[in-house]
């Protein structure tokens, strides 16, 4: 297995798997126009894997991405008496069913892990679906008060 960053090659199999990641959990969401879907994730994935503010990691198993991990950096506002970090922002984690628990995932958590030890960014913030909750306890992740939102109308 190999762990590393996306690259501009890997854009059609990072747009496929999005496309499977959202039907296997909203099978209604089938009927979107692909095309459409096809050309806004090709522009997100070209400006994110080039930029410096989105970080996508991806696994592979004999030259075949199966897994990834999206992670944004948030600044946040400095404050007074202590040195202000970014914090990594987890989206978008998916691994293909067939390579489920392999233990693929948590090797790729793993990683982001130590990448988040070593440039010292601040915590690690994702929302689980309720079947993903188990996944990251199993990781070390603890559940937190729910944020506040607001919906516009």
């Amino acid at each position: 297995m190999q762990i590393r960053k996306a690259e501009p090659l890997d854009t059609e199999r990072l747009i496929k798997m999005r496309w499977d990641f959202t039907i296997e959990d909203h099978p209604e969401k089938e009927q979107a126009d692909v095309h459409v879907y096809e050309k806004e994730c090709r522009r997100f994935l070209e400006e994110a894997i080039a930029g410096d503010r989105w970080h996508i990691w991806v696994a592979e198993r004999a030259g075949v991405i199966v897994s990834h991990i999206y992670i944004q950096l948030v600044d946040k506002v400095p404050r007074p008496g202590r040195v202000t970090r970014p914090f990594a922002y987890m989206t978008n984690v998916y691994t293909v069913p067939s390579h489920r628990g392999t233990g693929i995932g948590s090797q790729l958590l793993e990683h982001i892990h130590q990448w988040v030890k070593e440039h010292e960014y601040e915590f690690i913030l994702v929302w689980p679906s309720e079947a993903g909750e188990p996944y990251y306890k199993k990781n070390g992740y603890t559940r937190v008060e729910e944020p506040m939102e607001y919906i516009r109308e």
